[in-house]
């Protein structure tokens, strides 16, 4: 077991609660990642350290939803204005914007770039064509509450989301017509779909479960000593992380189910949490208005983290520590 302590790296910068985060692919230039806040400014960071980059301004109202393309070239917003905007990663400029009747709650974008998936309080969802003109080529009606999050998946052949009428939806993005339906106990407050798409992970009430994304058959699921408000599955499947409503970082076992370790570092709850694309680290948002940075490998020197040795006594005995700078 390892003697190291994690030592989080703390984005600040925001000035209200960070509901939403989204990192990019691997680049050339590394990998970015992008938080939504209820300030109304989303944010970009180069990944692996947190460096602030840029802030996206544009927005009349909390953003609670916020997507980058696996390229990192152009990023999305959805907000409490009711709209949801196109900007360009490089420069910060807004590039579309969509008009909605309701907040818009999460925004995601095709493999491709080319479309748009928003969710929003109406009820609805929309896909939007970025080459076309500001109208929704899609619309998807069937879920009785708002929409919590939205996600292409299956090659961008279905569209899943989750909403406050405790269901998760699976939806034909050419005809707009539901697919699947499943159920909860409580309402799914977090959905991810794997960099291979072949899970689908969500949270709801005190419970994480993982979903097989073709069968969409239960894989697993694991009960957590708080309510869960968000939850992510590393590119490896070895291991989850999740966080809620005690302010605690999680990690379990994936298939055990067992906890590994857990770690206080916010001040508030826990509202998001993603895996980097690497797996090298995973980022939180919460209530506390910051961005924290954990290390996966705790004592790996990466990214800030330095792992240095020091000597510890007469004997020539040393101990290791992790420092971040």
């Amino acid at each position: 077991m390892s003697s190291f302590k994690q030592t989080p790296l703390t984005c600040s910068g925001h000035t209200r609660p960070v509901v939403h985060l989204d990192f990019s692919d691997n680049t050339d230039y590394g990998y970015f990642l992008i938080s939504a806040c209820k300030d109304g400014k989303p944010m970009l960071r180069q990944g692996d350290t947190g460096d602030w980059i840029g802030t996206f301004e544009g927005h009349k109202g909390a953003v609670w939803g916020v997507a980058l393309n696996k390229e990192a070239t152009v990023a999305a917003s959805g907000a409490a204005d009711f709209e949801a905007k196109i900007w360009d990663a490089k420069t910060g400029g807004e590039v579309q914007s969509f008009q909605h009747k309701h907040i818009v709650k999460s925004v995601n974008f095709s493999r491709d770039s080319v479309f748009l998936a928003t969710g929003s309080n109406e009820k609805l969802l929309r896909i939007f064509d970025l080459n076309k003109s500001a109208e929704a080529v899609t619309t998807f009606n069937g879920h009785t509450s708002g929409i919590k999050h939205v996600m292409f998946f299956q090659n961008d052949r279905r569209i899943i989301s989750c909403a406050d009428d405790k269901t998760v939806r699976i939806w034909d993005p050419l005809s707009g017509q539901e697919i699947h339906k499943m159920e909860f106990n409580a309402i799914p407050t977090s959905l991810e779909v794997s960099r291979d798409e072949s899970i689908v992970t969500i949270a709801h009430g005190n419970c994480v479960s993982f979903w097989n994304a073709e069968s969409l058959s239960k894989v697993n699921e694991v009960t957590v000593p708080t309510l869960v408000n968000t939850a992510s599955l590393h590119r490896d499947k070895t291991m989850f992380v999740c966080g809620g409503e005690d302010l605690k970082m999680y990690k379990f076992d994936y298939t055990t189910g067992k906890e590994i370790e857990s770690f206080k570092g916010h001040f508030g709850p826990v509202h998001c949490v993603r895996f980097s694309p690497d797996g090298e680290l995973y980022a939180s948002g919460s209530e506390d208005g910051t961005l924290r940075l954990w290390q996966t490998t705790i004592g790996k020197t990466y990214g800030l983290w330095k792992c240095v040795d020091k000597v510890g006594s007469p004997q020539d005995l040393h101990q290791q520590e992790i420092t971040a700078i």
